[in-house]
């Protein structure tokens, strides 16, 4: 049996392997995540019914249920969800892979029979400690990411008090492990302390630093994954969470990189918020210019190449197949179209390319930030829809703002802007965008959806 069992748990791990290197490409990411759903499932079903351990009939039974009743939930989940929730719904994922990280650490707590075992203390506590972390920091991330809590919460002192939080829990923890003090009380102590600095973690961090944290939030529910591995001496979880843990960092980093933003600072500070203006514009900036439908029409009509910017906008008002009919029509009609993806785009890193690959979008259309910023010079029409914060050029003029020194797209050097929003709010940094105020800007109010289906009909009969 322990042989057969070996041998799933290597098919196991090579599909995680294979799986995730799939997910690198939307062409084959529906695939890779299938292939690695099926190893997953071979190792559970390797792991319930090849163990020598003797287990009651119940158990199974249990354990048989607690399946049925997560995949259905979880299937119900994932047919209902929409591409808005997407980064709630990852927030939540991080969430309950933490707190089974942290229910498992409580579990195995109590069948340590000696205080010398000091490893697998510190195994046990480590996956305590970071899977109350995790659970309670997603959780107020899924609250920010919803509206129900603010985007950015001050919270006075928040360095020193952060700071002091961490090195007293790792400190706490050494003290444990030390002195073999395995009772109840300093465990629980060690959860609530936990779960007070994953409120504390994020509570304070909001606009464009979202992406990060939900990033860093998967990098750790990878580690308590790989915690719980050791602990159970199982190399599937081990794997499995190494795999997790090394690509949230590898993509936390990637993010702080294309944020021009150390994880420090996005750890230890956040965005301020400002108000927004009105409609008629602010005064400190200048005024704006409106359009519609039927003006920018034309204007895309007659252009030799058009770039349209993605945003989190686009994803609210699920209009991400309405452009890509207005890319087909544009291009029937002559027109070059591509479009240009920042890496923050949205609120998850890569939501703008599963956005735009549900509605099956040439992947080739889509152009990284690096790739596609110094052909804004030679770009007739760019069609910002739902996009913000990655398209304030306050980022490259204003040494103040919060946002300076962030690599943005370059759609100020477009010879012609339409921007579609709903209205003049402030996006999610809280701070007013240089870009509408530009002369070559135009902006066209209303929801994207509704908008672009007037585009396109005014497109058509032209």
């Amino acid at each position: 049996m322990n042989i057969i069992l070996s041998i799933i748990y290597l098919i196991a791990t090579v599909t995680f392997v294979v799986g995730l290197k799939m997910l690198g490409h939307p062409e084959t990411a529906k695939k890779g995540n299938m292939t690695a759903a099926v190893g997953m499932g071979l190792a559970i079903a390797g792991a319930i019914f090849l163990t020598d351990t003797q287990v009651p009939t119940i158990i199974y039974v249990l354990i048989g249920a607690a399946l049925l009743v997560g995949g259905i939930i979880g299937w119900l989940i994932a047919i209902k969800v929409e591409m808005t929730k997407m980064p709630e719904l990852v927030s939540l994922f991080n969430g309950f892979g933490g707190a089974s990280a942290a229910l498992i650490g409580l579990v195995e707590f109590g069948n340590i029979t000696s205080a010398t075992e000091t490893t697998i203390f510190a195994t046990v506590l480590s996956g305590v400690a970071i899977g109350a972390i995790t659970f309670s920091g997603s959780l107020i991330a899924w609250g920010k990411l919803n509206g129900s809590l603010k985007s950015v919460v001050k919270i006075p002192m928040y360095n020193i008090i952060n700071n002091l939080f961490i090195v007293g829990i790792i400190v706490f923890s050494i003290f444990i492990v030390y002195t073999g003090a395995n009772s109840q009380i300093v465990l629980y102590a060690l959860l609530l302390a936990g779960l007070a600095y994953g409120v504390l973690f994020v509570l304070p961090i909001g606009g464009a630093d979202m992406p990060v944290v939900i990033s860093l939030l998967n990098s750790l529910t990878g580690i308590a994954a790989a915690i719980t591995g050791i602990l159970y001496d199982n190399m599937v979880m081990l794997v499995g969470g190494i795999l997790v843990g090394s690509a949230g960092i590898i993509l936390t980093v990637a993010m702080c990189k294309a944020m021009n933003r150390t994880l420090g600072s996005v750890i230890f500070g956040s965005f301020g918020e400002a108000a927004a203006a009105g409609e008629s514009g602010n005064k400190a900036l200048g005024s704006i210019k409106k359009t519609n439908a039927s003006d920018s029409a034309i204007m895309m009509n007659y252009a030799t190449n058009v770039i349209i910017v993605p945003g989190y906008g686009l994803a609210v008002a699920q209009a991400q197949h309405v452009i890509h009919e207005l890319e087909e029509l544009l291009v029937s009609k002559g027109v070059n179209v591509k479009y240009a993806i920042h890496p923050v785009a949205g609120r998850m890193p890569g939501h703008m390319n599963v956005l735009l690959a549900e509605s099956n979008v040439d992947y080739d259309l889509l152009v990284e930030m690096s790739d596609i910023n110094p052909q804004f010079n030679n770009t007739d029409v760019v069609l910002v829809v739902g996009a913000n914060d990655v398209v304030n050029p306050a980022a490259h003029n204003d040494p103040s703002s919060p946002i300076y020194g962030m690599p943005i797209l370059d759609v100020e050097n477009a010879k012609h802007i339409i921007v579609n929003k709903r209205s003049m709010k402030a996006g999610y940094a809280g701070i007013e965008n240089e870009l509408f105020y530009n002369s070559k800007t135009s902006m066209l109010f209303g929801d994207a959806k509704a908008a672009l289906t007037e585009l396109v009909s005014e497109l058509k009969g032209m």
